[in-house]
C-alpha cells in the first residue's frame, strides 16, 4: 500500500508541474483496486498536486524575471494569457489550478504576480482537494 501511495504522490506531483500527466487516472486505478481507504488516496493525490503546484509558485516568485529566456519552463504567449486572465479574475481563479492547460501556468503566474503564500495555499488546495473527491466518489459509485 505504501508503495501505492507514494506513486499517486509522485505522480500527482509531476502532473502539477509542466510535466504532462494525468494524477486522475492513478487515482482512479487505486481507488477501483481498492488500494487503500478512499479519503486517504484523496488526501494523497491532493498533498502530492499541490506540492507540484507550490514548485510551480516558487518559480513564478523568483523566476518571472527569466520569462523572457528560451529555457523558462513557459512559453512567453502561454504566459502572457495566463497573467491577463489571471489579472481580470483575480486570485479567487486560483480555485480552478486543477484545470488542465490553464492551471499549471496559472499558478506560475500567481507566483510572478505576488499572490501570498497561504491565501495561495488554501485556494489551490480547496481546488484540488474538490476534484479529487469528484473523481474518486465517481470511480466509487461505478467500480
Amino acid at each position: 500500500m505504501e508503495l501505492s501511495l507514494a506513486g499517486l504522490f509522485v505522480g500527482a506531483f509531476l502532473a502539477a508541474t509542466l510535466v504532462p500527466l494525468s494524477s486522475e487516472v492513478g487515482l482512479a486505478a487505486l481507488v477501483a483496486a481498492d488500494a487503500a481507504p478512499v479519503g486517504w488516496l484523496v488526501v494523497v493525490a491532493t498533498a502530492g498536486n499541490v506540492a507540484g503546484s507550490a514548485v510551480n509558485w516558487l518559480l513564478g516568485r523568483w523566476g518571472a524575471r527569466f520569462r523572457d529566456r528560451p529555457w523558462f519552463p513557459v512559453p512567453a504567449d502561454r504566459f502572457a494569457r495566463a497573467e491577463a486572465w489571471f489579472a481580470r479574475r483575480g486570485q479567487w481563479s486560483l480555485l480552478l489550478a486543477w484545470l488542465p492547460v490553464v492551471g499549471d501556468p496559472l499558478t506560475l503566474v500567481a507566483g510572478a504576480l505576488g499572490v501570498r503564500w497561504w491565501p495561495f495555499l488554501v485556494l489551490v488546495t480547496a481546488g484540488k482537494a474538490a476534484r479529487y473527491a469528484v473523481v474518486a466518489a465517481g470511480i466509487g459509485a461505478v467500480a
